[in-house]
């Protein structure tokens, strides 16, 4: 059994083939698919944050709007750019929204990707320490912001202050308990990967990650997806860590599947590069009728190795369209892998 959520880019263009020509549009969009999908029993909504572009970016008001639409379907990120985020007041955002979803958050960060603009996080007021990059910065905002969720106080208390305290030092407000075990790293190398199970965050792995041994992609992510649980058992944490891979997936169900997406091009890995000079490799895509697409996805070793598989979704195609993708992958394909 794996859960199995969808994952929007959230882009938006003023195209007439698009069906989301605006930020409203992609906002309000999303907060459907996300009911719509949660009556088809899917188990989440993700949302990727991008910068700076015309796509998702502060998540929180979405993810506070979903959580106050739906009941049951798991609502979260893959995932945030730390490099942009404060993280005392990415507590307060957290913790609001998770008490208003009911503690259906799940909450996916990273040092982030290549942005739109040149070191974009300088425009927020953001700077790396002395002898530190922006990958370190994010890194080090993103251990702050899962210590803070610890809920423990911190803050000296005013003696005269304007509202009754409770005793002792102030903690950030409002605290959501079980929060902490919530947030997940999204890992583009090994070595990252292996951090973020020290430290006891869930792991997102996602349709690309540095090349470091030339093998198929696939590989590549179930190995780095072992020594993530190696690690975490090493570090003796007492719960278990949840695990997801994103993949694009698409049934060739009906005529209007086929135009979209029955023309091929997904089929093998790419090599290409991010963060500078490193090489990364970038997942296939998969998209075949049903009967192929069971035989291949039985293949992907990866998605064998995760617990939650996240669907990136064609958010301009619309809400409906999007619904059908989900539907045909919940109905002639999950069953037959055993992940429903």
């Amino acid at each position: 059994m794996k859960k199995i959520a969808f994952l929007s880019f959230g882009h938006w263009t003023p195209s007439p083939q698009s069906q989301t020509r605006s930020a409203a549009d992609t906002l309000l969009q999303s907060i459907d698919l996300a009911v719509e999908a949660e009556r088809l029993g899917v188990d989440g909504a993700y949302f990727r944050v991008h910068h700076f572009a015309q796509q998702l970016a502060s998540p929180f008001p979405l993810l506070a709007a979903i959580g106050a639409k739906t009941r049951k379907i798991e609502i979260g990120t893959a995932v945030i750019d730390m490099r942009y985020e404060n993280p005392h007041y990415m507590v307060e955002d957290a913790g609001s929204a998770d008490l208003i979803s009911g503690g259906r958050l799940q909450l996916g960060i990273s040092r982030g990707s290549p942005e739109q603009v040149i070191d974009g996080w300088r425009y927020l007021g953001y700077r790396p320490h002395e002898g530190e990059d922006d990958a370190e910065m994010g890194r080090r905002h993103a251990k702050e912001f899962f210590e803070l969720l610890r809920g423990k106080g911190f803050a000296q208390p005013n003696p005269r202050p304007m509202f009754p305290n409770p005793p002792g030092l102030l903690r950030l407000e409002p605290h959501s308990e079980g929060l902490r075990d919530r947030i997940w790293w999204g890992a583009a190398s090994n070595a990252t990967a292996v951090w973020a199970a020290k430290l006891g965050m869930n792991l997102q792995s996602s349709t690309l990650k540095f090349d470091e041994t030339g093998e198929p992609f696939h590989i590549q992510q179930a190995a780095q997806i072992r020594a993530y649980r190696a690690a975490w058992k090493e570090a003796g944490h007492t719960r278990t860590p949840r695990v997801s891979v994103s993949r694009s997936i698409f049934p060739l169900i009906n005529d209007l599947d086929r135009a979209y997406f029955g023309r091929g091009g997904q089929e093998e890995d790419k090599i290409g590069s991010i963060d500078g000079n490193k090489q990364a490799i970038f997942g296939r895509g998969y998209a075949a009728e049903p009967d192929v697409l069971i035989e291949q996805l039985g293949e992907d070793e990866a998605i064998a190795e995760a617990d939650t598989l996240l669907l990136t979704v064609p958010n301009q195609l619309g809400v409906a369209y999007n619904a059908h993708v989900l539907e045909a992958i919940l109905t002639t394909v999950a069953p037959a892998l055993g992940w429903r």
